[in-house]
């Protein structure tokens, strides 16, 4: 229930949008900061999180994160305004950031080695993104039209409410050793990074997305201002890492090749996923006039088949070439968004859209098994927290960043429609052009899956590389206290000291 809390939220979302939309006059902007806020809250704390739920306790935090996030799911069905159902739901991510770290902080360091059993345990955590979003959009979309959109967020907070109250009997005690806040423990946590993160990709994603809207489009002021300002901020951001000496990101870890090679196959797919069940679901409310609930009966396919690609990765990791899934994941993601890009307004579900959200879905869980199981294999119990907030945060990021440029796509189409051509007077080309730019993006992601040298993991005898990256950091901190004490002019900082310790 913690990694569902943000697919919840989505699926909730991608149901009731359009009757929220009408009720609270709101603009295509607003409309897609609904899932753009709070993807872009998560992504952003993720990592921060990760240090804190490392640092200070995870329990604790795993429990309180469901508590707000359930308050503030309540206080959402009372909005008055689409700005504060858009604030609301930035918030509501916060607390979705909070739960997960912990969450998988506590599995990966039950599950130290990797093996079979761990393959399936985390199989078993990733399919919380498929359940969470099935709970969200057949559920939401019964409440909907029953009581109307609002209903949605309150049975939202009912179910996280009910989820706290077991989890505070079941979830079993936290044993990782806990510091105390302090002025060092303070720095561990690098919050000028945090903050460069928040308002770097913010400005860029809001740019992205109040562009095609602006009186003036793409040089209205205040548009360049939070492009060229955000573009900074995250230049400066990348800059701080390199340069902090308790950084968020070990940036000595994109030295990994097949981590980083992940990392840009997976952060490609990922930037058009979202935009998928997004738009298709607002297609069919605004044009098609479906209902809510059945909107959410036609994104089932996404839920089916996403909980069967998590089965089979959970039973194969350990068996099949994880570079093979990778590309399977890689060519899924690009076939579904070309199918659902030739369609027009008229054609066939079942030829089009179906087949588009099973292939969606297969090349999303793939990929994210994969990468997942990489990262977690790749980093000490004590960095679990850490390890595990990286993945979901590229992930977050790339929704926020795919929703604010899928906004300024479609709002320029739409202004701009074809008179002639394939989609020449055609009430799906916005839509379609949203999932062109995906299935471009997703191309480039599959050109990056030849140069992979990742096998299978968990197989019989695999240590993961925990074991190899801790040695090499041990001999690198002997050599460097060497120097220091044969007078050279070099500090040891006291990580070092602790770990050649």
């Amino acid at each position: 229930m913690a990694v569902a809390m943000s697919s919840f939220l989505q699926g909730s979302v991608t149901v009731m949008s359009s009757f929220a939309k009408r009720d609270l006059n709101m603009t295509t902007a607003e409309v897609t900061w609904m899932t753009a806020s709070s993807a872009l809250s998560s992504g952003a704390l993720l990592l921060f999180f990760g240090s804190v739920a490392d640092l200070f306790g995870r329990k604790a935090m795993f429990i309180g994160s469901m508590i707000l996030f359930s308050a503030f799911a309540l206080g959402a069905g009372f909005s008055n305004s689409g700005l504060t159902l858009d604030i609301l739901n930035g918030v509501m991510g916060i607390f979705s950031a909070s739960c997960v770290p912990p969450a998988q902080g506590m599995l990966g360091t039950i599950y130290a080695k990797p093996s079979k059993r761990k393959n399936k345990a985390f199989g078993c955590f990733n399919s919380g993104n498929p359940l969470g979003f099935v709970f969200g959009t057949i559920l939401s979309g019964l409440a909907t039209q029953l009581f109307g959109w609002r209903a949605s967020f309150w049975w939202l907070a009912i179910v996280y409410a009910t989820v706290t109250l077991v989890a505070i009997f079941t979830v079993p005690k936290d044993t990782a050793t806990k510091v105390p806040f302090n002025e060092e423990t303070l720095k561990r946590l690098d919050l000028p990074g945090t903050a460069l993160t928040i308002l770097g990709i913010g400005m860029f994603c809001a740019a992205l997305s109040l562009g095609g809207e602006a009186a003036n489009g793409w040089t209205t002021p205040y548009v360049l201002v939070f492009l060229i300002l955000g573009v900074l901020l995250i230049a400066a951001f990348i800059v701080w890492e390199l340069k902090y000496p308790y950084a968020m990101i070990d940036m000595s870890i994109w030295k990994d090749r097949d981590f980083s090679l992940l990392i840009l196959a997976l952060c490609f797919g990922f930037l058009g996923f979202p935009i998928l069940s997004f738009w298709l679901a607002l297609y069919f409310q605004e044009v098609l006039g479906y209902s809510a609930l059945m909107t959410g009966v036609h994104m089932l396919p996404m839920v089916v088949v996403g909980l069967a690609a998590n089965i089979v990765a959970a039973l194969v990791l350990h068996k099949v070439s994880n570079k093979l899934l990778m590309g399977i994941g890689a060519l899924a993601f690009m076939f579904s968004f070309i199918l659902a890009a030739a369609q027009r307004y008229g054609d066939s579900y079942w030829a089009f859209s179906f087949p588009a959200l099973c292939l969606c879905v297969i090349g999303a869980d793939f990929q994210f098994n994969v990468g997942n199981m990489y990262v977690v294999s790749s980093m000490p119990s004590n960095r679990q927290s850490m390890a595990g907030s990286i993945f979901q945060t590229l992930t977050r990021l790339c929704t926020a960043v795919g929703m604010g440029i899928s906004t300024s796509i479609f709002n320029s189409v739409e202004r701009n429609p074809a008179t002639s051509g394939y989609y020449a007077n055609n009430a799906f080309e916005p839509y379609a052009a949203t999932f062109w730019f995906s299935a471009g993006v997703a191309f480039v992601g599959t050109l990056f899956i030849p140069f992979l040298t990742i096998g299978t993991q968990g197989h019989k005898g695999d240590k993961g590389r925990v074991r190899d990256s801790v040695e090499s950091q041990l001999d690198e901190d002997f050599d460097h206290a060497k120097r220091a004490g044969a007078g050279e002019k070099e500090t040891v900082q006291s990580t070092d000291v602790e770990k050649t310790a």
